[in-house]
């Protein structure tokens, strides 16, 4: 069958045809001359830009480009006047009909030798979000190597691997703080395991904590020896996963070197447990001869007179004393582990009960519990109300209550703790009261401090001393 149709026919088919492809494509399309005047725009513009299509045509198109793309815009139009065979793609920011900028993909291609286009074809598109998580990418990537570099701890990546029921993980980076610590470098170890790094026994114990991580599926908590050198062996560590597409993909450390922490704890605890030692020769080799010379003088009081015997006795009671003291300072000053909640009102009243008050009275402003060890507490208020009663006379009125929602307060009407003999009091052998140990306010700032508070002596409502306790957590008031 013979087509009937003309050239001219053919070509305004043709034409029409591509015309109506372009206004129905989702891609801006736009036509300029060779010297960048606009004489065609699809109608994807008004969607995209905002502008009907007689807004534009007719101007040059860096009229609305922004200034600081235009010679960028200018190098690619360049280009492709200089070979027609060449595409360039450029990024540029163009006016939105509102007045904002809108990021524009362009493609720009020679079309003056087709007789359809006759002119410089740009096929757009809008990038504005895509080039604002660029943006906000490049900006964490920036803060990411900030702290990478700069912090003091050292952090370490790790790559997680998954392969059927085994996962392998291989050092990715290692941050310069890592490097300085380790004496290890990125390099040596990219890509290696744990193993191959630090050999089997070492990096078993490494990789055993990685599977814990990446089985628990949120960050760990851990302390590990890891030999890297003299002053570097023990380790503080944080692992936390990386999740991505629902599976954990990385790990990120951060560790701190703890040796020496480690080190002074280990010491302490010999120093302790020759303390403990200490205190058990002095409970059992001096108390039981103190014992028999307290006995026997009490039987030579008995059999005769003599103005001997009473400041002997009162030696003994004193030697007592010291070594009741000196156990408690022993054994009550280390570091409380486990703590119970305390009534205040409940542990005050055994404690009254078991000093020898004489006439004194005790206020119990306030009701509140809180958490603490209470054998330990016994010690701290029996010394106290004791030092108030041994500065204060018989007759002396203690106070006990709350302070600032956060702590605990013991006073009394006595004379009270000069200034500047406010720090000497909590040292051991201090006293002014006689026969008094000194040993007594040593005992309560071990204790307290013992507990995680901070202790400070006052003046009193009433003129006496004040001792406050500032508990670490809140208390519950009553």
């Amino acid at each position: 069958m013979e087509d009937d149709t003309t050239p001219r026919e053919n070509d305004q088919r043709g034409h029409g045809w591509y015309r109506t492809l372009v206004e129905e494509v989702n891609d801006l399309a736009t036509v300029v001359d060779t010297d960048g005047t606009i004489t065609y725009v699809s109608p994807a513009v008004t969607r995209i830009l905002g502008y009907d299509p007689d807004e534009l045509i007719g101007h040059e198109g860096y009229e609305f480009v922004h200034p600081e793309d235009r010679e960028r815009n200018a190098d690619a139009l360049e280009t492709v006047l200089s070979d027609p065979s060449e595409s360039e793609t450029v990024e540029v920011r163009f006016r939105h009909a509102d007045g904002s900028w809108r990021w524009i993909e362009a493609t720009v291609r020679n079309r003056l030798d087709d007789d359809v286009i006759d002119g410089i074809l740009l096929s757009s598109r809008d990038i504005t979000e895509r080039k604002e998580y660029e943006l906000e990418f490049q900006e964490l990537a920036e803060e990411y190597e900030a702290l990478l570099n700069n912090v003091e701890d050292a952090i370490f990546l790790i790559n997680v691997e998954e392969d059927g029921d085994t996962v392998r993980f291989e050092f990715e980076r290692l941050s310069p703080s890592y490097e300085h610590q380790t004496g290890i470098t990125t390099e040596e170890v990219q890509g290696q395991t744990p193993r191959e790094i630090f050999g089997e026994e070492q990096g078993t114990e490494l990789e055993a904590n990685y599977h814990r991580c990446v089985n628990a599926g949120e960050p760990i908590s851990y302390q590990e020896e890891l030999r890297v050198g003299e002053g570097a062996r023990f380790w503080q560590t944080k692992l936390a996963p990386v999740v991505s597409d629902g599976g954990i993909t990385r790990l990120v450390g951060v560790t701190r070197n703890v040796t020496e922490r480690v080190e002074r704890e280990r010491q302490l605890r010999q120093q302790n447990e020759r303390l403990e030692e200490f205190a058990s020769v002095i409970s059992h080799d001096l108390r039981n001869p103190l014992n028999v010379a307290r006995g026997r003088a009490t039987l030579l009081a008995e059999q005769t007179e003599s103005d001997h015997l009473d400041p002997l006795l009162q030696a003994l009671d004193r030697m007592e004393a010291i070594v009741e003291d000196t156990l408690t300072l022993a054994r009550q000053g280390d570091t409380i582990s486990e703590t119970e909640s305390v009534s205040l009102t409940d542990l005050v009243g055994k404690c009254w009960a078991t000093v020898d008050t004489a006439d004194a009275t005790i206020e119990i402003v306030d009701e509140m519990t809180f958490q603490g060890d209470p054998g330990r507490l016994r010690h701290v208020f029996e010394n106290l109300f004791r030092n108030a009663v041994e500065h204060g006379g018989s007759d002396v009125a203690v106070r006990v209550g709350s302070h600032n929602e956060t702590g605990i307060y013991v006073e009394d009407d006595g004379p009270g703790i000069p200034v500047e003999q406010r720090d000497e009091v909590f040292e051991p052998g201090q006293s002014s009261a006689q026969g008094g140990t000194g040993f007594g306010l040593t005992i309560v700032k071990r204790i307290v401090e013992a507990h995680g508070w901070e202790l400070s002596v006052l003046d009193g409502t009433d003129g006496g001393a004040r001792f406050e306790f500032e508990m670490a957590e809140q208390g519950e008031f009553a």
